[in-house]
């Protein structure tokens, strides 16, 4: 199999739509997913990628640079990560890991991090947890 993790572009958003739609539980249309990779492109900080194997997009990985002024310091984050529900166990989540994490290290920063949300402890936690990522704390948010 040819796999490989690269910037996503234009001709990714139908498939990018699906999975981030396999994410949210929500339907993104093609407009919508558009305007998420110009602002991307347009950020400082924010990267997305996929994963292709087969010339098929099987995960879509988001990262940014985090800045943390208690320690002067920068993480790398994964804002983004799914793969397709017929390609999970197969090794494509841990490879998108292991690219941020990589990416992380290039770019200076002394560690990565991700939040993720309730109601996926049987899954995506226990992935993460076996990757070596501890929970620190929560997410308050507002709107």
């Amino acid at each position: 199999m040819n796999s490989l993790i690269r910037e996503a572009e234009k001709k990714d958003i139908p498939k990018m739509c699906e999975l981030m739609e396999e994410l949210t539980g929500h339907e993104i249309s093609e407009a919508g997913m558009l305007d998420r990779l110009v602002m991307i492109r347009n950020s400082n900080i924010d990267e997305l990628f996929v994963y292709e194997q087969d010339g098929i997009v099987r995960g879509v990985l988001g990262f940014r640079i985090r800045e943390n002024i208690e320690e002067v310091s920068r993480f790398g984050e994964v804002s983004v990560l799914v793969t397709n529900s017929d390609s999970r166990r197969l090794g494509i989540g841990k490879a998108m890991i292991a690219f941020a994490e990589k990416l992380a290290k290039e770019k200076g920063c002394i560690g990565t991090w991700l939040v993720s949300g309730f109601g996926r402890e049987e899954a995506a936690h226990s992935f993460y947890k076996k990757l070596g990522y501890e929970i620190n704390g929560y997410r308050f948010v507002k709107k």
